[in-house]
C-alpha cells in the first residue's frame, strides 16, 4: 500500500501552510510569473489562471495522493495572503525520505518566510511523520536560496555537475543554461539549537530570501 501525507495545516508564529485551494490560483499565477521565479524554476513562461488552477485542483491532489509529494500554500497568519509555497517532491517511504522546496513572491522577500516555512515543515516531517532525511538542492548561483538551507541547518553534501537547468532573457525570450546542483541534507539531529539560534540572530529576517 502506498504511504501518503495527510492533509494537514501547519502554524508557525507568522504563517498558515495549508493545502492549496482555487481562492489561491490568482495569486499564485501572479507569483509564478516573477522573472526570479522564472529564472530559478522550471515553471512554464507565462504561467496562467488556467495553470494553476490545474495545479491546485489537479496536480497537487495527485502527487499526495499517489505518495510522492505534498504541496502546502504559505500564507500569512494575520492577513491570510499567499506569500509563497513550500513543495515535498521525490519521497521515497521506504527510507523515509523527502526533497523539499520553496518559492515565496516577490512582494513577500526580505522577510525570512522561506526559511520560517521550511523549518516548520522539516519540524512536522520529523516530529510527526517520522521521517529521517530531507534534500534540498540549490542551483549554483542561487545564494538566496542556499541561504535559507543554511539557516534551517542543512549540511551541503556535494555537487550535481551540469545537473541544473536554469532560464536567461534573452530578446527571444526565455533561455536555458546548464549549471550545477547544490545538494543539501537535513537530518533530524540537525534540528537541535536551530529555533533557539535563530531566535538569538533576531529571528528569520537576516537576508532577503525568495527562493
Amino acid at each position: 500500500m502506498t504511504s501518503t501525507f495527510p492533509s494537514i495545516s501547519i502554524s508557525t508564529e507568522r504563517l498558515v501552510l495549508r493545502p492549496l485551494d482555487e481562492d489561491d490560483v490568482p495569486a499564485l499565477a501572479e507569483m509564478m510569473n516573477d522573472e526570479q521565479v522564472a529564472a530559478w524554476t522550471d515553471v512554464p513562461q507565462p504561467f496562467s489562471e488556467d495553470g494553476a488552477r490545474n495545479w491546485v485542483t489537479e496536480y497537487a491532489p495527485t502527487e499526495r495522493a499517489a505518495g510522492r509529494g505534498l504541496d502546502l500554500a504559505v500564507t500569512e497568519f494575520l492577513t491570510q495572503r499567499l506569500v509563497g509555497i513550500v513543495q515535498l517532491g521525490k519521497t521515497n517511504w521506504h527510507i523515509r525520505s523527502t526533497e523539499l522546496s520553496y518559492i515565496v513572491a516577490p512582494w513577500a522577500r526580505g522577510e525570512g518566510y522561506a526559511s520560517e516555512a521550511s523549518l516548520a515543515t522539516a519540524q512536522w516531517l520529523f516530529g510527526d511523520q517520522k521521517f529521517e532525511r530531507i534534500e534540498i538542492r540549490t542551483a549554483a548561483d542561487n545564494t538566496a536560496s542556499q541561504q535559507v538551507a543554511q539557516k534551517i541547518g542543512c549540511i551541503s553534501e556535494g555537487v550535481l555537475r551540469n545537473a541544473c537547468i536554469v532560464h536567461v532573457r534573452t530578446d527571444d525570450g526565455w533561455a536555458d543554461v546548464r549549471t550545477d546542483f547544490i545538494v543539501w541534507s537535513l537530518l533530524p539531529e540537525d534540528l537541535e539549537g536551530v529555533a533557539d539560534q535563530l531566535a538569538d540572530a533576531g529571528g528569520f529576517t537576516s537576508f532577503s530570501d525568495w527562493n
